[in-house]
């Protein structure tokens, strides 16, 4: 069997599924050479700060993912917070009402980990935390934003990269962190692992 050609190792696999961290790495000239989609608990523990809640998740799923010899694994988690409370995801347009009121108004904490372990299976992590305000909310303003389906999903119920962008009023810290992958800690620990960036 042939070696692989210098530029393609190693190789790179994305542990997840989120088009959104496909769109990041893009912006930095990434393409993953395979994406898979880590299974695991994301359950908090029980007196979990939300930092080591983003921290564990990012490594958890790195690991959850079978690694080749020649394959780097990268894989993040994007935690909203506000205060020691982990906000979870707008499963539901009830809960994505009732987490925007939260928000509405107020300052919240978006912690971005980014795990990737290297060819030789060392792990290197990278956590960077975003202060993020939104305007404060009218009941009207949560309806449309709601009825455009945007943030049904996400962490905290909102997409920054989207409608709601327009909603906040301040960011202090990473933007592509709050999206879901904080680019400059993101290619540090790519070229770490020995990915040729240029």
């Amino acid at each position: 069997m042939s070696a692989p050609a210098a530029d393609r190792w190693p190789r790179l696999v994305l542990a997840s599924s989120s088009p959104r961290r496909r769109d990041l790495l893009a912006r930095i000239g990434v393409t993953a050479d395979r994406i898979a989609s880590p299974d695991i608990d994301e359950t908090p523990l029980k007196g979990e700060s939300p930092r080591a809640y983003a921290v564990r998740l990012a490594e958890a799923k790195a690991r959850a993912v079978v690694r080749a010899a020649d394959e780097v694994v990268l894989a993040g988690d994007t935690t909203v917070a506000l205060g020691r409370r982990i906000l979870p995801p707008a499963d539901s347009e009830v809960v994505q009402r009732k987490l925007l009121a939260l928000l509405s108004g107020r300052r919240h904490r978006c912690i971005s980990s980014v795990c990737a372990i290297d060819t030789q299976g060392k792990a290197r992590t990278r956590t960077v935390e975003t202060v993020v305000a939104f305007k404060r909310l009218s009941p009207a303003e949560i309806d449309a934003y709601i009825a455009s389906g945007e943030g049904l999903g996400k962490a905290g119920g909102y997409a920054i990269q989207g409608r709601a962008e327009a909603l906040i009023r301040f960011v202090s810290g990473s933007h592509s962190g709050v999206i879901g992958l904080p680019l400059f800690e993101t290619r540090a620990l790519l070229k770490a692992a020995g990915l040729s960036l240029g």
